[in-house]
């Protein structure tokens, strides 16, 4: 019996730890769009211009550095997702529970902080 409800709140942590990541991705979506300056294109970030000698400008690295922190949240994201994934495909309802409850906590939770950001 306590393996089980250790289980299950380990699970629960995980759902409540992917709302956060997805939460957070988000927000880093956010803030690489207000460090471009709103005169760059996606076409300057990615071709070097007439004369330009390939120097990166600061709003490049920023976006760059970014990005990688994006990708890196999608793998935690994907990961995590899989992982509860795993556990739900065990068939067991209290499992699922534990799935769907921290799912559902973790979004009420995070979910306010998208907007202060």
């Amino acid at each position: 019996m306590g393996r089980m409800v250790l289980s299950v709140l380990v699970i629960l942590l995980l759902s409540v730890l992917y709302e956060a990541v997805k939460m957070g991705k988000a927000v880093l979506l956010q803030r690489a769009l207000l460090a471009l300056p709103r005169s760059l294109s996606q076409e300057a970030l990615t071709q070097p211009q007439e004369g330009d000698s390939g120097d990166s400008s600061p709003a490049q690295g920023r976006w760059f550095w970014f990005h990688v922190a994006q990708t890196l949240f999608h793998v935690l994201q994907v990961v995590l997702g899989y992982m509860v994934m795993l556990a739900v495909m065990s068939y067991n309802a209290w499992i699922f529970l534990g799935a769907i409850a921290g799912s559902t906590l973790g979004y009420f939770m995070v979910y306010p902080l998208l907007g202060r950001s």
